[in-house]
């Protein structure tokens, strides 16, 4: 890979988003993130409460969760409440895991490695000494 052929293809976008939103860009694009993660827990939660049977433990913990968000186990409850929900309707369950953004990794190049979580040692080089 060229990274300066890289760099030159980046540069004119990365200019055009300063250009939009200033110093704020990279808190900008935090909050995209946020938006979309945001917007996302409220689709699914919307969809949840769809379901009449389910409304009353789950608003409980909905509440609980937003009087003190820190709350470990306030979120604990709603995670036990979802989990309730979708064991009792598994159609939901698959509806509602379409929603969720696939997890990929790609590994390119000479020797690459794509690891989700790594719990030991990666190695790709050439008569490499590994000591414990």
């Amino acid at each position: 890979m060229d990274v300066l052929a890289t760099v030159n293809e980046m540069v004119p976008y990365a200019t055009a988003a300063v250009t939009a939103y200033g110093s704020a860009v990279v808190s900008r694009t935090s909050e995209s993130a946020v938006d979309a993660t945001v917007s996302l827990g409220q689709r699914i939660l919307q969809r949840l409460w769809s379901r009449e049977e389910s409304r009353s433990g789950l608003e409980q913990a909905i509440e609980e969760v937003a009087d003190d968000p820190q709350d470990d186990d306030a979120r604990a409850a709603l995670r036990v409440q979802i989990r309730r929900i979708l064991r009792e309707d598994t159609a939901l369950a698959a509806e509602l895991a379409q929603l969720l953004p696939t997890r990929s990794f790609t590994a390119s190049g000479d020797r690459a490695v794509a690891v989700e979580t790594n719990n030991g040692i990666v190695s790709t080089g050439d008569g490499a000494t590994i000591q414990r």
